[in-house]
């Protein structure tokens, strides 16, 4: 009786479905994607009137190119800018969905279609970053050849994401967080569309709290308004609205690296402002504590050095701390090394120094040691010629003259920063006393 049951039910005939997608019901930031390059907000710097891509699409001149920035920065919107400009046929595939298989059918389309219309195809990858390497290396030939032009749209670097073969055959345009007049632009067009109103206080609000992210702004302001009764999206209900900020940051990708360089940079800079700012974002985004404190500890000693060497037992002292203190406490640790290192006196010196002698023994012949200063503590030794070492505490000053190498080389100059001043002040009283010296 199942069995018939279910054969009845296979036997009827499917239920027609109207599969045309209600345009209510998307998104608002879904909605008001722009249709002509006039309606484009933002991205100034790479579609202003007469820039390269602006005239690329206005001759519909487009080839291989990808889009490269944060999220809500209108990659996705560009590319559908691109396919209403343009009169080459428009496909698009998803980075997260598609397969080998999407790929080759697609490609063997525009091949074919090509070949009977002479029409010529422009590819559109979202999140091309998520194809592997054997993927984007299916795209490459007709890529090369000119039978598929790829649009290829990312969050991450495609210096580092996407294969070099397709980048070197394409432009990197990169994409930048929205200013926030740029969102208010976007936000006063989202209230027509809601038929809503908001305070000025409420659209500066989200224009800033959004971090340059055009679709979490208007997904705000449309949750604003759907929540209130009175359609008027005020300061507070856009305070509601909108999600606690998180800081753009991954942990092995662009913003670890570029933010930590900041910080590294801000400090050799003796910018304390700059460098607790960034040490901020990396505290709030859930960096490592260890490793900013190991940044801090190579700074002390490659940019802070003999300048101040007590930069050096702070940072450590600092990596100690945090090894048992951790978040949140450790954050209090960390900034009073970053201050410490940002204000303290700065000399590379020791750093070119050791570079220097490290050259020098890479590239160089290697120097023999002296036969005074060769090892002693054994029989025979002094059968092979090791003798003659001068012992510096019998001496004036605690210096003696005598050659540390089989030939004059200089690495260490110390600078006038800080504590070498006295190293140097030092240094130049040696070379006095010796000189008095008879040879």
């Amino acid at each position: 009786m199942a069995d018939n049951l279910f054969s009845n039910l296979e036997q009827q005939p499917p239920v027609a479905a109207d599969k045309t997608p209600d345009p209510r019901a998307a998104p608002l930031a879904t909605r008001l994607r722009p249709r002509t390059l006039e309606e484009f907000v933002g991205q100034q710097h790479i579609l202003g009137k007469g820039k390269l891509l602006w005239r690329a699409i206005k001759a519909d001149r487009i080839s291989s190119i990808i889009l490269y920035g944060p999220p809500g920065t209108g990659k996705t919107s560009l590319a559908q800018v691109i396919a209403n400009a343009t009169k080459c046929k428009f496909e698009r595939l998803s980075g997260v969905e598609s397969n080998v298989a999407d790929i080759r059918r697609v490609i063997a389309i525009a091949a074919n279609r090509l070949a009977v219309s002479g029409q010529k195809t422009i590819l559109f990858i979202d999140e091309i970053h998520r194809f592997n390497k054997a993927q984007q290396d299916i795209l490459l030939p007709d890529v090369e050849s000119g039978t598929v032009r790829l649009i290829g749209a990312t969050t991450h670097n495609p210096f580092f994401y996407v294969n070099s073969p397709l980048v070197s055959r394409s432009q990197v345009f990169q994409l930048k967080p929205l200013a926030p007049a740029d969102i208010e632009t976007l936000l006063r067009r989202g209230l027509k569309e809601l038929d809503a109103t908001a305070t000025d206080e409420a659209l500066a609000f989200l224009a800033t709290a959004c971090d340059g992210d055009a679709r979490k702004a208007l997904n705000s302001l449309e949750i604003g308004v759907l929540t209130t009764e009175s359609r008027c999206v005020t300061k507070a209900v856009a305070e509601e609205s909108i999600q606690k900020k998180a800081v753009v940051y991954d942990a092995d990708e662009d913003e670890h690296y570029d933010t930590i360089s900041a910080f590294i940079k801000s400090m050799r800079g003796s910018d304390p402002d700059a460098a607790l700012y960034w040490l901020a974002k990396m505290i709030v985004a859930g960096e490592d504590p260890r490793f900013i404190a190991r940044r801090i500890v190579i700074l002390a000693a490659e940019d802070v050095g003999l300048a101040d060497p007590q930069a050096l037992v702070v940072a450590v002292a600092a990596h100690h701390a945090v090894e048992f203190i951790g978040w949140p406490e450790g954050e209090l640790v960390l900034a009073e090394a970053t201050v410490y290192c940002a204000t303290a006196p700065k000399s590379n010196s020791v750093t070119t120094a050791i570079g220097a002698a490290k050259g020098d023994v890479e590239s160089g012949r290697t120097l023999e040691v002296p036969a005074h200063l060769k090892d002693t503590h054994y029989k025979g030794a002094e059968r092979l010629g090791h003798k003659g070492y001068k012992y510096a505490h019998d001496f004036e000053g605690h210096v003696v003259d005598q050659d540390y190498l089989p030939e004059k080389r200089t690495y260490y100059t110390p600078t006038d920063q800080g504590f070498e001043v006295r190293v140097r002040e030092r240094m130049e009283k040696w070379k006095q006393l010796l000189s008095k010296k008879p040879h």
